[in-house]
């Protein structure tokens, strides 16, 4: 008899756990707002750390390029007149 008294209250109490949920969330929607707005426009140290790393090899490139056409350009006999070959 208990049980089918608790299937009907269970069912109806959904119902106001749907509405406070609902509530909860309207109540907490400007905080996330506000706080992805500040992580947007802050930067974590992980984050700072990892474009340095990215600007280093971009600039680490970018010399191994001139080395190797500096090679080049000294293998070719052409060198550029800043160009510093080594003697053959």
């Amino acid at each position: 008899m208990r049980a089918l008294l608790f299937l009907p209250a269970s069912l109806l109490l959904s119902g106001c756990y749907t509405v406070a949920r609902t509530a909860v969330d309207v109540v907490t929607l400007p905080v996330k707002a506000v706080s992805a707005g500040v992580d947007a426009a802050t930067t974590s140290q992980s984050e700072a750390d990892e474009k340095r790393g990215r600007e280093l090899r971009k600039a680490d490139e970018a010399r191994a390029r001139e080395a190797r056409k500096l090679e080049e350009r000294c293998r070719k006999g052409k060198p550029l007149p800043e160009d510093v070959c080594p003697a053959p």
